[in-house]
């Protein structure tokens, strides 16, 4: 392998050009908002040039996804901000009211508060709770129908709080679910549901593992991405 060098492409798009004697096919990456594409050691540059701008729309896209995560601002939890659920941004209203409450009206995640207990702080409490509800919920629903496709029986499903990971199957068949998925579109918390589910049969990230995940998510390549590039928007 040589030492990465620098395209500019006819496109504009900068990319780091890595050569190996060990590729008989070109592949084009982005991480973190930065280009790169591996190639054979003889694939003139011309190629190259071709190659990234036959991708450029898919480039352009990943670069865009990588700009809104690095740009998402903390919440104060006011009226006028949006709350996404299952991919679907809602606007958030903050009422007075004699019993608290949160629901979803209108395309308004209404929270309703008793007067004096407005703070920030309260009003996260309430929509993290409303999360952890509904996402109970809905990834059981989930669970339960994926459960029939693939042809498991888990022993239990829950929802946790984890740190850096979406799920867990442990090898008693008891499977925990990150609530915070049910942020994600509808594709992205389906595919972890299945990527856990899978685990009972396949308890390992081989290519048998990945292959029954493909039966179910056929691109759970790009779910997978998906949630590598914007994990930090899934947050309340």
């Amino acid at each position: 392998m040589t030492s990465p060098a620098e395209i500019t492409t006819s496109k504009g798009i900068t990319a780091q050009v890595v050569r190996t004697n060990r590729r008989k096919t070109a592949q084009v990456r982005v991480d973190e908002g930065k280009v790169s594409i591996l190639v054979p050691d003889d694939l003139p540059d011309s190629r190259i040039d071709e190659i990234l701008a036959r991708k450029i729309q898919w480039i352009r896209g990943k670069m865009y996804l990588h700009g809104q995560a690095l740009s998402v601002q903390p919440k104060e939890y006011v009226s006028g901000e949006s709350f996404s659920y299952l991919g679907r941004n809602h606007r958030l209203k903050v009422l007075k009211g004699s019993q608290s409450s949160v629901k979803l009206l209108n395309g308004r995640l209404q929270v309703t508060l008793p007067t004096g207990s407005k703070s920030p702080e309260k009003v996260r409490e309430a929509i993290t709770g409303w999360y952890r509800a509904h996402a109970e919920v809905k990834i059981r629903q989930k669970a339960e129908r994926y459960a029939l496709v693939i042809g498991v029986q888990p022993t239990s499903v829950g929802i946790k709080t984890f740190k850096s990971r979406w799920g867990s199957c442990h090898l008693s068949g008891d499977i925990l679910y990150n609530w915070k998925v049910v942020i994600a579109p509808n594709r992205i918390v389906d595919y972890v549901v299945v990527h856990e589910l899978c685990h009972l049969k396949q308890h390992d990230h081989s290519e048998t593992f990945w292959k029954l995940v493909g039966q179910v998510i056929p691109d759970y390549a790009e779910c997978k991405e998906w949630l590598r590039t914007n994990a930090r928007m899934l947050e309340v």
